[in-house]
């Protein structure tokens, strides 16, 4: 009999890590991150591991991949993957929602959401590009003393909770809001979402992408925004009403933005934002790099590899 097929998708930390997981128990093939390549590799694989996000897996993908019996995402979300049509051909879905303990102590996700409120509130990616052109006049970019401000939470979680803690730490005031936790961080004060809109300087999301998420950040909320505060996003796109946001940034309402996930990802190169951004130093975007750490990435990708394992009985 011989060994199954294991296919990657992901950067090449992670693949060193299904492959040290695997040994001589499985074929591991890395897989690029495209649409075609995807389809060949599923056609034999009974596991894939998916590290990127990047191909929607759907049910017309997953009805051309007969041997497949996981995924294993390592990632926390996974909703770029067909459920219902992964259920009807009895594909088991993974994630690291099932791995708290793990991803305890896994902050590049929290760190890149401070490092966009930072970059947003001293407008780094301006100034550097000022002195780049040969220019040195400090005068066109006042900065936001964060001693004293408020940055308000949407999600208190394990990426809020540190960011709790990063705010703590730079003496602001911190409110959240998050229906599913009993028990807030220390030094956090829980409020209604209107309210956290009302009186926020800076505000951040980090929920999970779900029916009860989904445009959580309305166009009302966003029409109640203190006037000048600026939205942080590095949990998934449609979290938030892009257009509400756009509006809201036209109009200066919202003073800024810092978005590490655009719905739509990663086809963005017409995004409204994407857009916007090209113009408007004030809208920072990243390529949803929150997660992506090599050393991050060796863990929680050894942890989908051996529920890979586990599940093929290797």
């Amino acid at each position: 009999m011989s060994a199954p097929l294991i296919a990657y998708l992901g950067a090449p930390e992670g693949f060193e890590s299904l492959r040290a997981a695997a040994g001589t128990r499985a074929i591991t093939t890395h897989v690029a991150a495209e649409p075609a390549a995807v389809a060949e590799a599923l056609a034999t694989a009974e596991g894939l591991l998916d590290a990127s996000m990047r191909v929607p897996l759907t049910p017309e993908v997953l009805a051309k991949a007969p041997k497949l019996r996981i995924i294993s995402c390592a990632t926390t979300g996974s909703d770029h993957i067909s459920r219902p049509a992964a259920e009807e051909h009895g594909i088991s879905v993974r994630t690291l929602r099932e791995d708290a303990q793990l991803l305890q102590n896994l902050t590049p996700a929290a760190e890149l959401s401070w490092s966009l409120l930072m970059a947003c509130a001293r407008q780094l990616p301006a100034a550097l590009a000022h002195v780049h052109a040969g220019k040195w006049v400090r005068e066109e970019f006042p900065g936001t003393m964060l001693n004293g401000r408020c940055l308000g939470l949407i999600g208190l979680g394990r990426i809020g909770g540190w960011m709790a803690r990063y705010a703590h730490a730079f003496g602001m005031e911190v409110v959240g809001h998050d229906p599913h936790q009993q028990a807030l961080p220390p030094h956090v004060h829980r409020v209604a979402l209107p309210e956290l809109f009302r009186t926020s300087d800076f505000i951040s999301v980090h929920v999970h992408l779900n029916a009860e998420t989904t445009g959580l950040v309305s166009h009302a909320l966003l029409a109640e925004v203190k006037p000048g505060a600026v939205l942080i996003n590095t949990s998934r796109g449609a979290i938030v009403d892009e257009a509400a946001m756009l509006g809201a940034l036209e109009s200066g309402r919202l003073g800024g933005a810092g978005l590490d996930v655009l719905d739509g990802e990663p086809a963005i190169n017409d995004h409204p934002l994407v857009r916007y951004a090209r113009t408007h130093p004030n809208v920072l975007i990243t390529p949803h790099v929150g997660g992506f750490s090599p050393d991050a990435v060796r863990i929680v990708c050894r942890r989908a590899a051996d529920k890979i394992l586990e599940h093929l009985k290797l």
